[in-house]
Parts: structure tokens; C-alpha cells; sequence
């Protein structure tokens, strides 16, 4: 397995193209921003794009979703509870970030649990509601896309009509912290971390 950040945009947000090394197929995770350099990497590396997976649908993580959708003729992947905020601009917030409307129905709606057969790649999605209701992190290998529920020494906002803080602090308790402490995280912005790392120096969520 490989995995490429592109840090994109005026929000500085991270997307991922994680691929299989035997196979050659991969997926992408939120395309911020249409990006030819992400688009070389996939083309020189001779990668079959299978799938476009979200962790959620603010406006910073899906500028450049349609475009790349279309690229690569690849379907779009939102957990269950964020189909709503994908469909709605005003919940996405695309026009102030995007300076467009941005309304899509998603092409499969997942759930927590569900495990994704990507090559050789078992992707499975745990669904950390919070930042948004259907927020998801991504866990491949020994690898967490964390999206904006994680972050080095931070978490994702909860200032939203449609968030809760409570919500957050147990997913990530709950759910991430069960993890290996060597996982590594790949959140939506800034560096990569640990779950170790975050469990011991984490000041909003410290774990045992």
C-alpha cells in the first residue's frame, strides 16, 4: 500500500490517493481542489482509480470533487448521515469556500463498519460523527485517514448547528483510540501523527 498527501488550497486541506501496490487500484480521498498534480501522479503511476471516498462534505474537502470525479470516472462514497450535507450548499458552506454551489448525491451511501475491497486493500470506514453527522475516519492497513475528526494534538470543529462536541470526544475514545498506538493518522489538515501520540498528548481527548 501507498499512500500520497496533496495539500490543497487556501484551507490547506489534505488529500490522499492511496493505492495498491500489486494492483495498482486506488482511491482518493477528498479532493479539495482539482489538482494537476494529483492528477500526474495518478497518470504516471498508471493507478485505476476505483472510487472517491469522503470523510465528510464541507465545502474545503469537495471544491475540486466533480472534476476529479469525472476524471477518473469514478463514484462518489459518503457515509449515510452526510448525504444531507453533500446535497445541501448552505450545510456545506461550497459557495463561500468554492465561490459555487455545490449540491451532489453521492453515487453509494456507507455505513459504519463496512469494509471496501479496493485491490488488496481492505478499507473499512468507522463512522465518527461530530464535525459533521456523518464524518468518517478511514482505516487501511495500519494506516487512519482521519479527516477533520483528528488532528496532531487537536480535533475536528464543533461550532456547527449540526455538531456535537460530545459526539466527537466519544468516537474518537471509543473508536480510534482502540487502535494500535503505532497507527498512523492522516488527518484532513496539518501533519500526521499517532494514535499513541494523541492518547498521551492530546489535550482535548486523553486516553488511558
Amino acid at each position: 500500500m501507498k499512500i500520497k498527501k496533496f495539500t490543497l488550497g487556501m484551507y490547506q486541506e489534505n488529500c490522499y490517493v492511496v493505492s495498491c501496490s500489486d494492483t495498482k487500484s486506488a482511491f482518493v480521498v477528498d479532493p479539495g481542489v482539482y489538482n494537476p498534480n494529483m492528477v500526474n501522479y495518478i497518470e504516471e503511476n498508471h493507478l485505476n482509480i476505483e472510487s472517491i471516498i469522503l470523510t465528510h462534505a464541507h465545502g474545503d474537502h469537495i471544491c475540486g470533487l466533480m472534476e476529479t470525479a469525472k476524471k477518473f470516472n469514478a463514484p462518489i462514497y459518503i457515509h449515510k448521515s452526510e448525504a444531507s450535507v453533500l446535497n445541501d450548499g448552505k450545510k456545506n458552506f461550497s459557495e463561500e469556500i468554492c465561490g459555487c454551489k455545490i449540491e451532489i448525491e453521492a453515487d453509494r451511501l456507507l455505513k459504519d463498519g463496512k469494509i471496501i475491497q479496493i485491490g488488496k486493500m481492505e478499507v473499512k470506514i468507522i463512522h465518527t460523527p461530530g464535525h459533521t453527522p456523518g464524518g468518517i475516519c478511514i482505516h487501511v492497513g495500519d494506516v487512519l485517514i482521519s479527516g477533520d475528526t483528528l488532528f496532531e494534538e487537536s480535533i475536528g470543529r464543533t461550532d456547527f448547528k449540526y455538531s456535537s462536541t460530545d459526539a466527537l470526544v466519544n468516537a474518537i475514545k471509543e473508536k480510534l483510540y482502540l487502535l494500535p498506538d503505532h497507527t498512523r493518522v492522516y488527518p484532513g489538515h496539518g501533519m500526521d501523527t499517532t494514535i499513541g501520540h494523541e492518547k498521551k498528548r492530546n489535550p482535548f481527548v486523553k486516553g488511558q
